[in-house]
């Protein structure tokens, strides 16, 4: 079992409860489990993997994953802003896959 395969099976067992499913693509919902834990390998947290991390943790806080965001995009989108996250209707095609826009206020966007 690959790392990213760990993840997924323990992140599965804490956000499921709290209605959070991962992507039913495997292979997308994995590619980005491992992008996750590239992040946590190059700045000691696993930051967005949609999204460019500053590499500090303090001005990353809001993009850690879960994100700040993923509540809101789901909520309003059936999926987080990377697709990692979504409901079981989003996954069912019971409601549009449509284009998540960025919440990220752009001033956190200044290197």
């Amino acid at each position: 079992m690959t790392d990213a395969e760990k993840l997924f099976e323990t992140l599965k067992k804490i956000q499921e409860p709290k209605g959070y499913y991962f992507n039913e693509d495997k292979e997308r919902t994995l590619e980005l489990l491992e992008a996750l834990l590239v992040n946590k390998e190059r700045y000691g947290y696993m930051g967005c993997p949609c999204r460019l991390q500053t590499g500090d943790r303090e001005q990353d806080k809001d993009i850690i994953c879960p994100c700040v965001y993923r509540e809101p995009d789901v909520e309003e989108y059936q999926t987080c802003y990377c697709n990692l996250y979504v409901t079981p209707d989003w996954n069912e095609g019971k409601v549009p896959h449509e284009y998540v826009p960025e919440r990220r206020p752009p001033e956190k966007f200044s290197f």
